[in-house]
């Protein structure tokens, strides 16, 4: 079986009191495409981050790495992406830096990244005023352009009109059936049902911080499903459950 890219064993992550993600146990592989669904609060978000690395945790997270000790390059995307308040070039060349890229490859990656998601001709417009859709295509060419291994999406089009919906979701299975071969994985959150049956191989339901089902997608959508998650998949599941 293929290495594992990211491994979790009984991991649990607490903000304060509260407990976000309890007992967790996940592997993530090379190619796959993880679709994270459930209510609100129920620790999809954690997860991604946990994941990502952005948090402290209990249990085991362990992570394949090269013969210098290198993670796997990683990269985020948020539902509200974040930009620097430069011009879309410049956020582009400021991740790559970021990134650790040689100098001498950044800007023909930027506009080899820039042309792949439309957004050539913008390269040089403050990266605030680019509209929703076309702010999300940035933080996908962002993170196309450091050439992770692992792309984590947090609810990639929740905020964007179905035009827009429809471009990002085309451009996150394009950059996934390119990566197939260098073994990229994806990992995104969604409330999308629908979402998931098109862009998932995969389908992690959270319940409560814990991982209730975990089942390819064919099988998550096509067999008998825990009580709640059943709820959940039919529509009948309170968002704050």
């Amino acid at each position: 079986m293929t290495a594992a890219l990211i491994e979790l064993h009984d991991t649990a992550v607490r903000f304060g009191a509260l407990t976000a993600l309890s007992g967790v146990d996940f592997v993530l592989r090379p190619g796959e495409r993880v679709a994270l669904v459930g209510a609100n609060g129920s620790g999809k978000t954690t997860l991604l981050r946990l994941l990502h690395g952005q948090l402290a945790h209990d249990g085991t997270r362990r992570v394949q790495r090269d013969a210098l000790g290198r993670e796997p390059p990683q990269a985020m995307v948020f539902q509200r992406p974040f930009l620097l308040r430069l011009s879309v070039w410049r956020n582009l060349m400021v991740a790559l830096w970021l990134a650790g890229v040689p100098r001498d490859e950044r800007a023909a990656r930027a506009a080899q990244a820039l042309a792949r998601v439309g957004l050539a001709d913008q390269r040089d417009r403050p990266a605030r005023v680019l509209s929703g859709g076309q702010q999300q295509r940035l933080a996908l060419a962002r993170a196309w352009a450091v050439r992770p291994r692992v792309l984590f999406l947090d609810e990639p089009t929740a905020s964007l009109d179905p035009g827009a919906k429809r471009e990002v979701e085309q451009l996150i299975t394009e950059f996934a059936q390119e990566g197939q071969q260098q073994g990229l994985a994806v990992v995104m959150s969604t409330h999308n049902l629908g979402q998931a049956k098109r862009l998932a191989t995969r389908v992690v339901y959270l319940e409560g911080g814990r991982v209730i089902v975990d089942l390819p997608t064919s099988e998550f959508f096509n067999q008998s499903l825990p009580d709640a998650a059943a709820q959940f998949v039919r529509g009948e599941l309170p968002w704050n459950a």
